[in-house]
């Protein structure tokens, strides 16, 4: 049975992109799924994190990198769903042609957004490639701050936008960074904390809107 594809994409640079997809993937590792991860961004960051995964004593699952240039995406995308249970790609922030190919073969497309008018701009791009190629897309705030007047505008103006705005919000937590620079997610290195809390809540909450869409 062919695997569930989730798809992370955003045309802005530093909303998160690829330490969403990591920690996701940690996620569904440690739930002993098979995992693979698709690199198409040219700075390999999520590549670097797997490398660096294969070599932590405390990770728990494996995820296997496919680390392609991106006019083979869609090609490495559709080899990687038919191997695993879930495919988590990353995509370049800039740049039109290799997130078209990923989002082809996507079951759900998340969105990552910071709580700033750049990141909500910069999203619109990113919804309307989404929405060109029919595929069903999550918006994901990013990168809370404790909640305040701010966030509850970003999430009226999201819902302005015509896609689906993720149940689950993730906070600025610095945990999350540390354990990308250890090569793991966050549920490993700090398992009771919030920010594991979120992570598998938005993990769960994907595969169950990624099933729906399909």
């Amino acid at each position: 049975m062919a695997g569930t594809v989730i798809v992370v994409a955003q045309q802005k640079g530093g909303a998160g992109k690829t330490t969403l997809a990591a920690h996701l993937a940690a996620v569904w590792a440690n739930e002993r799924l098979s995992v693979g991860a698709v690199d198409i961004d040219p700075q390999g960051s999520l590549g670097g994190w797997c490398a660096a995964r294969d070599a932590a004593a405390r990770a728990r699952g494996a995820v296997t990198l496919i680390q392609v240039s991106g006019w083979r995406a869609e090609v490495a995308v559709g080899r990687a769903r038919d191997s695993h249970d879930v495919v988590v790609v990353d995509c370049p922030p800039h740049g039109e042609t290799a997130p078209k190919l990923a989002v082809r073969g996507a079951d759900l497309v998340l969105v990552p957004v910071q709580p700033s008018p750049v990141d909500l701009w910069a999203a619109r791009a990113t919804l309307d490639l989404v929405a060109a190629e029919r595929a069903p897309a999550l918006v994901v705030m990013n990168r809370v701050p404790p909640r305040g007047r701010l966030v509850d505008d970003m999430a009226a103006r999201i819902a302005d936008l015509g896609h689906p705005l993720a149940g689950t919000t993730l906070g600025n937590r610095q945990a999350f960074a540390r354990a990308m620079i250890a090569g793991l997610g966050v549920t490993e290195i700090a398992g009771g904390g919030r920010a594991a809390a979120e992570i598998r809540a938005l993990a769960g909450e994907v595969r169950r809107r990624a099933a729906a869409a399909s």
